[in-house]
Parts: C-alpha cells; structure tokens; sequence
C-alpha cells in the first residue's frame, strides 16, 4: 500500500487534481482511498458525485465514540473509499487536530486492514505546511510520498518551497520523501520550463504539467471528475497520464529547499518578476 500526500497552497487546485488522478488509478484497476484533510471537506465531491459526505468530526459530535467504519466512509467512483476529516466550527479550536483525530478513528476502524486490499491512500491536505496538525500526514509517518501542486505564481513556488521545507526536516529523521510536483497550470509565461528548473534546483522532478482548460470547470459542475464526465476528451488523459506517472514513479528524494534570494533570482530569471 503506498500512502501519498497531496499539498500546495490554498486554491491551487489540490482537491481537483488528487481526485481526477484518483480517479485515473482507480480506472487502471487500483483500489484507493482518499482521506480530505481539509475543513470545507470537499476532497471527495468529484467522486461521490456531489453527494454530502458526513465528516468523521461532525459523526463524533452527533453519535460519540461508538461507530462503525461505514459511517464514515463512503463508496464513490470506480469503487474508491471516501473519507472527509472535517474540521472545528469557525472560529473554536484546531482544524489541525481533526486530521490527527481522523487518522487515528480510521486506523482503529481497520480501515487500512489487509482485507481492504488497499494499492493506495491519498491524503488531500489544506494549503501550507503551516502547523503540525496539517503536517501530520508526513510528520508521523502517515504518508511516505508527497506530490506538491504548483504553479508558475509566485506564491504557488513560495509555498511549495515552504512545504519542501517540512519534508527536508521529516524526511531526515524518518521515511517520508518528496515524489515530485505537478504543475497546474495557470497559463502564466515560460511557466512549464519554470517549474522544471524550480524542480531541478530542489533536487526532484516535475512529474507533470496539468494544462489549463476548460473542461475541468465543466466537470466540476457537473460535480465529476474529468475522467468520468468527459472520459474520451484530451483533458481526461491528462490526468491519466499523471495517473501512471505517480504509479511508476521511483523516484523519491528529500528536498533542498531554496533560500528566498534564489527563488526570486528564479522567478527573475524567467520574466515574472520583471
């Protein structure tokens, strides 16, 4: 079973991105879960369809500690198992700590149990690397393969550096290591060979470049993935592309993050700073 982190800063696209690869694996014939770690829990609404999906926070709160795994987990596309973490109420307490929870009810629910015949859990985590609730992914050992989603935007890069960070400080004192980025597009200037050099210099690979298009908002409304709204557009392979890239990926390192001086030498270097 191999445990993957999804991060990036907040709008990049994480949710989108891991589920339509989620998808793409699950259409290869791979068994995943996909565990959304972020508080608005739309991690799983691609492939459940929209349906609404009860956090493992909010089942707590309403029926305590006495429940089962299915009362957390929902069956959505190609069979894929999905679980939403949730978060606090605005404003009260530590949506960082609801991952942490979470994990935990899931491990003791056997939800990662040989008999689930599990070939991959993705955790789809909020943002930043920014405290260490939402580090608990990589942090204790949960994943031990992240994929940051980035784009040619300053603070997509700057975040992504951020996360890198993390991942140097775990990764030196246990398994977790950086499987590459995926760029997501935003159509910004010498974007793809900008996040190619900004890979290279961090020691890792950009395993793809998602382009931009249209057809991922269409399918989003139609509250789909892209594979599954519109299997045979250009888009949808895309995703299966990445698909197969994560699932023969070997190459794992422990990043060097940049100093801040040579991220923005980068980013002047290809005109966006200029």
């Amino acid at each position: 079973m191999r445990k993957i982190a999804i991060y990036g800063k907040g709008g990049i696209g994480k949710s989108t991105t891991t589920q339509n690869t989620v998808a793409g694996l699950a259409e290869m014939g791979k068994k995943v879960m996909v565990v959304g770690c972020d508080p608005k829990a739309d991690s799983t609404r691609l492939l459940l369809h929209g349906l609404a999906q009860k956090t493992v926070l909010d089942t707590l709160r309403d029926e305590g500690e006495d429940i089962d795994l299915d009362d957390v987990m929902k069956t959505g596309f190609s069979n894929t198992s999905c679980v939403e973490s949730g978060g606090p109420e605005p404003g009260v307490g530590c949506a960082g700590r609801g991952i942490i929870t979470s994990i935990n009810l899931l491990e003791q629910l056997g939800a990662y149990d040989a008999d689930k015949n599990l070939d991959y859990v993705f955790y789809d985590v909020l943002g930043d690397v920014v405290c260490g609730g939402f580090a608990m992914p990589i942090r204790d050992g949960k994943a031990q393969e992240v994929y940051i989603v980035v784009s040619g935007e300053m603070m997509a890069m700057y975040a992504a550096n951020n996360i890198c960070k993390s991942i140097s400080k775990f990764g030196k004192v246990g398994t977790v290591r950086l499987g590459g980025l995926i760029c997501n597009s935003r159509k910004v200037d010498n974007e793809a060979n900008m996040i190619e050099e900004f890979a290279r210099q961090l020691g890792t690979q950009m395993i793809h470049f998602v382009p931009r298009e249209n057809m991922v908002q269409h399918a989003e409304i139609n509250r789909k993935t892209v594979i599954d709204h519109a299997p045979d557009h250009a888009q949808a392979n895309e995703y299966r592309s990445l698909a197969k890239k994560i699932n023969d990926n070997q190459m794992f390192v422990i990043p060097e993050p940049l100093e801040m001086s040579a991220l923005e030498e980068l980013l002047v270097g290809f005109g966006i700073m200029n």
